[in-house]
């Protein structure tokens, strides 16, 4: 498939975005510092900033962007449209955080642990319709592997939780668990990514040209001529080659941002706590890039049925 930005973009922008609403939200509903209530503020009504992003870059991929709005009326079939649909609704209980911080009391008890629950779950519902809208396309066997949501969600929880640590660090005391339950959820992404990679170089396609065209088994079709001479929509959009020896660098290259450094920043966190707001302000940064590189060879790397045709 052909990588384009505007959707790369759109996928990993909101994904961070909605990764600091889910943990500000929980953090908000266990913590009583009025300092480091604040600081979860500021970031949950900042982390608008990259949703709002990455939902009007989606937008860049359509023929006509002005009529994004009419995908909102089939939300009984596309996951494209429930996502759309979670992604507006999440904005209404992040107003009314917003306007009750702003035009409330000044303690924790004007927060409403519905509200923060009813963000973070919408955010986690959300991330979970991106990831169906390319698990859902049987045309595309790799994107169907039992890993495809479960990454998307841990994208979104590493990349936000790495960028709640960098601003929040110093604020929370003691901030060792979430330091560790990073550690490993960038580990399990790690393994996560390295056996869809696997799967996905050993898996042949589940149907083949032969098959398509209703061939008894044991007899093979082969194509004796394009069937055009220039390239069209298929050949550009449906059948993007990336050579091996570039996708396994990109792979290295992509497991050393998403995985390696923020590994390195937890255990530098843990062993030497001054250093904590630096070594996860690099690894949120790194983390993100890591992301966009995978994003990008989710979409390169996936075979479309219709090249069994070219």
């Amino acid at each position: 498939m052909h990588p384009a930005f505007s959707v790369i973009f759109f996928t990993t922008l909101s994904g961070l975005g909605y990764g600091i609403w889910i943990w500000t939200s929980v953090m908000l509903l266990s913590i009583r510092s009025a300092d480091s209530a604040a600081m979860h503020l500021a970031l949950m009504f900042a982390a608008a900033v990259p949703v709002v992003a990455g939902l009007l870059s989606s937008t860049l991929h359509l023929g006509q962007p002005l009529r994004s709005w009419r995908a909102f009326s089939q939300w009984r079939t596309s996951w494209l449209s429930r996502e759309g649909l979670l992604a507006v609704a999440c904005f209404l209980p992040w107003l009314a955080i917003a306007s009750t911080a702003v035009f409330g009391a000044d303690s924790l008890g004007f927060l409403e642990p519905w509200l923060l629950a009813l963000l973070a779950l919408g955010s986690l519902a959300t991330v979970y319709c991106t990831a169906m809208i390319y698990a859902s396309l049987k045309p595309i066997p790799a994107w169907q592997h039992r890993v495809v949501a479960p990454a998307y969600f841990g994208f979104a929880l590493l990349t936000g939780g790495l960028a709640c640590m960098a601003a929040t660090y110093r604020t929370d005391s003691p901030a060792e668990l979430r330091v560790l339950l990073l550690l490993l959820l960038a580990v399990a992404l790690a393994v996560a990514k390295r056996r869809y990679w696997r799967d996905i170089d050993r898996g042949d396609l589940p149907v083949a040209r032969d098959s398509a065209l209703g061939l008894a088994p044991g007899r093979v079709a082969t194509v004796f001529e394009r069937p055009h001479t220039e390239a069209n929509y298929l050949t550009t959009e449906m059948g993007f080659v990336l050579a091996r020896r570039h996708s396994l660098k990109l792979r290295r290259i992509a497991l050393a941002l998403f995985a390696g450094v923020p590994v390195l920043a937890c255990v530098l966190a843990l062993m030497l706590p001054g250093l904590g707001t630096a070594a996860f302000a690099v690894a949120a940064a790194c983390a993100l890039l890591g992301a966009i590189v995978e994003r990008w060879l989710f979409f390169a790397e996936a075979r479309h049925l219709v090249t069994l045709y070219y």
